[in-house]
């Protein structure tokens, strides 16, 4: 049996052919993150619709691992527009509502080009 497990969720598949993350024992990373629909493979126009729409990827990602979102650790954000973390922020404090229970973040400038307005990763020890 590997070592390494491969997660995936449905609908939500990467171009190329790697998981939406990788499991060695109890440590989950995941691979980029994007504010797009599944269920019509478009990303909407909004930050607002991307960032609510990264947010359930990366709990459905760390659930199909078997974990929760308390289990992350770390979260690495890319913003078209770093200045403006209105949206960010908002899905944040919904999924990180108790202030001295948070994972790390990090934000960075995003130069993917296209619809793309934000993207994360994030890594993750489960319980």
């Amino acid at each position: 049996m590997a070592r390494r497990k491969s997660i995936h969720i449905g609908g939500f598949v990467h171009k190329n052919p790697i998981p939406n993350a990788s499991l060695i024992g109890n440590l989950l990373v995941s691979g980029a993150i994007h504010g797009r629909d599944s269920a019509t493979d478009t990303t909407p126009d909004s930050v607002d619709e991307q960032c609510a729409l990264m947010f359930r990827h990366m709990k459905d990602i760390v659930e199909a691992a078997g974990g929760t979102t308390d289990d992350i650790i770390k979260v690495t954000v890319w913003l078209a527009d770093p200045s403006d973390r209105t949206a960010l922020n908002a899905e944040w404090l919904k999924m990180f509502p108790d202030e001295h229970s948070r994972p790390a973040r990090h934000a960075q400038k995003l130069d993917a080009g296209g619809p793309t307005k934000i993207q994360c990763d994030f890594m993750a020890v489960l319980a």
